[in-house]
């Protein structure tokens, strides 16, 4: 992007600017000129900051429109693009938008976080982080599900940094979000078809096919929202083990049908049952990501799918899940720990042949959750 366009940006946004600036702001959200909204720590808090009027609003979003080739106007309302720094906007002109030209603004952690730093955050348990990082070693097909705002582009970043060094990852994305810190790295972005330009569209599809033909070892698909879940599923099916992608989707059951409704929303012939069979087939393993309502993002399940029984149900079993114990009176925070589910994943003799370090035990889950589950189920009866 030239200077140009970018002193344009800085000077059209600059009502919102200090927020763009304050890294505790993780998503900005204007409706209308008039009323701003950010997120802090996962709650939404209204600012005092306004634009002048709503066409200072418009021709901000004109402008970035035109910095990254785009249009947005009365025949194109909507945009997805990415602002200088990296961050992500979506925008809805009126008269589709009734409050005003309404803006998304998603911005992203310039620091690059690791396990630890999930472990930290109480995101995921030091045994679950192990175990992910050992799926990942192991090639296993993992699908980040999640709700939006849940922490999945960031835990897309955080596996995909963990794929060994020797091995050639291409990551294929409808905006680039993606900041995988990894030593061969191929990002492949979709292009909007513009009729001035001359330009045709690039899908999330098109680069599926190119990809498989430079030769990947892993491919990425940053987030399934369409038909091409249909390729990554094939993909995952023919060899290119431990192929990653997120979805959105409220439990690791629903990210099964959910992929499985996706692939069948192209003009595909395969039949529902098959694509019922691909999808059981290529999904390994299950990473959901939840945002609570105390603010939080916490990895509530880390589970294997099994299959689909003889319903045509899919079979999916927690390995390590979130346990909310309480709530903290002062803060509002909930307490809870990630526990393991007494569950051993069947590729276990997969990690013992490998010489990984982690022991059976690892699995079973701590005394107070047996109890627990002991509890439950007595009221159940």
């Amino acid at each position: 992007m030239s200077s140009v366009f970018k002193d344009a940006i800085d000077q059209f946004l600059y009502p919102i600017k200090e927020l763009l600036e304050d890294a505790g702001v993780s998503e900005i959200m204007i409706n209308g000129p008039k009323e701003i909204f950010v997120e802090k720590k996962g709650l939404v808090y209204k600012t005092d900051a306004q634009f002048h009027n709503e066409e200072a609003l418009l021709s901000a979003m004109r402008a970035i429109a035109q910095s990254v080739g785009r249009r947005i106007d009365k025949d194109n309302p909507r945009l997805d693009a990415r602002l200088p720094d990296g961050s992500r906007i979506h925008v809805v002109l009126p008269p589709m938008a009734k409050n005003g030209t309404t803006v998304a603004i998603r911005k992203f952690s310039k620091e690059k976080l690791t396990l630890n730093d999930l472990i930290t955050f109480g995101s995921l348990s030091k045994d679950a982080a192990r175990f992910l990082d050992i799926c990942i070693f192991l090639g296993k097909n993992i699908i980040v599900s999640g709700g939006t705002g849940s922490g999945k582009t960031t835990m897309l970043n955080v596996l995909g940094s963990r794929i060994p060094k020797t091995q050639r990852l291409i990551i294929i994305e409808d905006a680039a979000e993606l900041q995988v810190k990894a030593e061969h790295v191929v990002n492949f972005e979709t292009r909007k078809a513009d009729s001035e330009r001359g330009t045709t569209e690039v899908t999330i599809r098109d680069l599926v096919v190119s990809a498989m033909r430079l030769r990947p070892d892993r491919i990425i698909v940053g987030e399934v929202r369409g038909e091409e879940a249909l390729d990554l599923i094939q993909v995952m099916n023919t060899g290119h083990d431990g192929s990653m992608g997120t979805v959105h989707a409220n439990n690791p059951v629903d990210a099964c049908t959910r992929l499985e409704t996706l692939c069948l929303m192209g003009d595909t012939k395969i039949p529902p049952d098959a694509v019922r069979k691909m999808v059981a087939s290529a999904m390994q393993i299950i990473v959901q990501c939840s945002r609570y309502h105390d603010g939080g993002r916490r990895t509530s399940h880390v589970s294997e799918i099994l299959g689909i029984d003889k319903n045509g149900n899919y079979i999916s079993r927690d390995i390590f899940k979130w346990v909310q114990t309480g709530k903290d009176p002062e803060s509002g925070k909930y307490i809870g720990e990630m526990v393991s589910c007494n569950y051993v994943p069947t590729f276990f003799e997969d990690i013992v042949v490998n010489k990984l370090p982690f022991p059976k035990s690892n699995f079973l889950a701590p005394e107070w959750y047996n109890q627990k589950l002991k509890g439950d189920k007595g009221e159940a009866a």
